[in-house]
């Protein structure tokens, strides 16, 4: 009788320190804030670097035209997207970074504004008098009746005057897709195999030049690659120590910080990526909706994305040089409340990523991404689907977090694609 005393004795000791356990296993959320804000600074400093590679590349190319040094900048593009793309999820639930965002990632664009464009493009826009105001060709520009010297093409030009001149969205004049185009050009193929096909005479000297302006067109490509650069070397400084963005996390106090961790990983999740991004595009069928369109890399875009819904979840995140910065997160703050609830949306994250790399693999192959939402592609079409279908149920496990966590909930981004899909074609 005393041996079973004293094992349901030591039992009962043993079940109450594993208790004690799991509640001490629960982070402080200072502590989740600040690896959240590390991660932030990390990754626009890891932007900040190899957008300098891509600056290297880009004077090469412009110094020395050919074929190589055209295919080295579009790979340097190409790298450089991969850790921006990672920190997208801030861009949701942190006001400065939202709304600094149009400057460096502003998507669709009225190339017709910046350069040379095909006939099958038109001749102008009721909407946007800059449709095809082609800076590059000309020194001189009247929009909208007003005339612009656009003579030299410099910082001011492009950031303050023409980057969405007339309040339309769609004039970009800077970021990663104003230099895409200037690397790739337009992609005229459709649903069809093939990426935008710039010759790299377009930067040639003398009668080797094609398409005309080819100084001036070197000249917007390496001022638009240096705004990129200032961009994102502003918002690294944001998320330093004493950066405006990291201080703003904590100003409504530690549960409005969590708060937007999980906004960002929501809206981003659903509205943003699965909707305006993915499903729209599938919808109908249209080219036109996918980001990347000039150099056919929005595989990767999506791939990524979704990486940093990921990362800002288990407070974790792989450098460019094969660092990792681990830290107190969000996951171990819910499962100390509710592992299930953590197992559940660790799991809907990982599956989410298996139908990413799915994607992303299928794109590597040969059937690039605007390929896969064509009309008639249906393997194509159920790849795409199912990475959409893996956002739209990590999203109803990140509402369940918040809930685990008694926050008031949390609107997230929405979209037509989603919610109303027959307004779509309306």
């Amino acid at each position: 009788m005393k041996t079973t005393f004293l094992n349901f004795a030591a039992g009962f000791a043993a079940l109450a320190a594993s208790s004690l356990t799991a509640q001490a296993a629960a982070p402080a959320k200072d502590a989740i804030l600040a690896t959240y804000a590390d991660i932030a600074q990390a990754g626009y400093e890891d932007s900040v670097t190899l957008a300098k590679d891509l600056k290297t590349a880009v004077d090469a190319l412009v110094t020395n035209p050919s074929e190589e040094t055209m295919t080295a900048a579009r790979d340097a593009w190409v790298a450089s997207r991969v850790p921006y793309m990672q920190t997208e999820v801030y861009r949701f639930g942190n006001p400065i970074v939202d709304d600094w965002e149009g400057k460096v990632n502003a998507w669709p664009l009225d190339e017709g504004l910046i350069d040379y464009v095909d006939a099958s493009y038109g001749t102008g826009s009721e909407d946007n008098a800059a449709y095809v105001a082609n800076v590059i060709a000309n020194p001189e520009l009247t929009i909208g009746g007003t005339t612009l010297d656009a003579s030299s093409i410099d910082a001011d030009l492009l950031a303050d005057t023409l980057h969405e001149v007339g309040g339309i969205e769609a004039n970009v004049a800077t970021g990663y897709h104003a230099v895409e185009f200037l690397l790739w050009g337009q992609d005229l193929n459709g649903t069809q195999a093939g990426a935008g096909a710039r010759p790299w005479t377009d930067y040639a000297s003398g009668d080797a030049c094609t398409n005309g302006n080819c100084d001036r067109r070197a000249e917007y490509l390496t001022t638009s690659t240096n705004l990129l650069i200032a961009d994102l070397e502003w918002m690294a400084d944001q998320w330093s120590p004493e950066g405006e963005a990291r201080a703003d996390l904590v100003s409504d106090g530690v549960d409005s910080g969590i708060a937007r961790i999980l906004t960002g990983m929501g809206s981003l999740s659903y509205g943003e990526l699965a909707g305006e991004r993915m499903q729209l595009g599938l919808l109908l069928h249209d080219p036109e909706e996918e980001q990347d369109c000039f150099a056919d890399n929005t595989h990767n875009s999506h791939y990524y994305d979704a990486q940093g819904v990921l990362n800002a979840y288990t407070g974790s995140y792989t450098r460019i040089d094969g660092t990792r910065i681990e830290g107190a997160s969000v996951s171990a703050l819910v499962a100390a409340k509710d592992k299930a609830a953590d197992a559940a949306l660790l799991a809907s994250l990982d599956a989410t990523m298996g139908a990413m790399a799915a994607m992303k693999a299928r794109a590597e192959g040969g059937d690039a991404y605007d390929q896969m939402i064509g009309e008639g592609n249906d393997e194509g079409n159920a790849v795409v689907q199912a990475a959409i279908d893996g956002l739209t149920s990590q999203t109803k496990d990140i509402e369940a977090a918040v809930t685990v966590l008694g926050l008031e909930p949390i609107a997230f981004e929405g979209s037509d694609s989603l919610d109303s899909p027959d307004a779509v074609f309306e």
